[in-house]
């Protein structure tokens, strides 16, 4: 076989050549070290990357108070929502004469008209793990929460997305805190109201309550028993 370079000038081209096609080489390497490597398809996973923690909306962002009761409340309105409770319980005053800080709840449930039906909404209050201020008992104050469903249930029941919001929160807090369903009160019980209403299923929601008292579980996404709510007796 005849060489193939056998000239001074082809065997410099050759090693010109080689020499261009090793620098390629190279920097297609440093490129494929610099770079990370791109996802194959939507279901591919960086194993780089961890898989991002699960937010809980209802952690409170301090350390948690000596919470022992679970106080249930309703605005007697038609609409509301956290804001418009704020603002109108900015204008009220203590026995001292003092405005109060916002909203005495610290928690509020909607019920379609001012926020979404069923949605639940923490306060400033329980963020700051902050006393209460809607249960006008000191005890019941410091160490009730304060739950809020929109609507007035001296005329109408909750809605039933509300209810079983009211299952999931009260469900999660008890859990939390070791409150058992006998200290699940309504604002009736604790000074002379008509709060929550009489349409308010309150034994409804201990029960539904009692029914977990075992195997209560410690996330949001609770899953609960699938007996409705007007299953349960009252």
């Amino acid at each position: 076989m005849r060489p193939l370079f056998t000239t001074p000038e082809s065997r410099s081209r050759f090693r010109q050549l080689c020499g261009a096609f090793a620098g390629m080489v190279l920097l297609g390497a440093e490129v494929m070290a610099a770079e990370p490597a791109q996802s194959k398809g939507p279901g591919a996973a960086d194993s780089r990357r961890s898989a991002p923690a699960v937010r809980d909306p209802w952690a409170p962002a301090e350390r948690p108070r000596d919470w022992q009761y679970l106080v249930l409340h309703h605005s007697a309105t038609k609409d509301g929502s956290v804001e418009s409770i704020h603002q109108a319980h900015l204008m009220n005053r203590d026995q001292f004469g003092q405005p109060w800080l916002g909203i005495g709840y610290h928690f509020v449930i909607g019920n379609g008209s001012g926020m979404d039906d069923g949605e639940v909404e923490p306060t400033f209050r329980w963020r700051g793990q902050l006393q209460g201020a809607h249960a006008g008992s000191v005890d019941h104050n410091e160490r009730g929460i304060g739950i809020c469903l929109i609507g007035n249930f001296q005329e109408a029941p909750p809605s039933a997305r509300q209810l079983e919001s009211l299952a999931r929160l009260t469900t999660y807090l008890a859990r939390k805190h070791a409150i058992d369903s006998e200290s699940i009160v309504g604002h009736g019980s604790v000074r002379a109201t008509e709060c929550p209403g009489r349409n308010f299923p309150l034994q409804q929601v201990r029960k539904r309550l009692a029914l977990h008292q075992n195997d209560l579980p410690t996330a949001v996404s609770v899953r609960l028993s699938s007996t409705p709510f007007d299953a349960i007796d009252r």
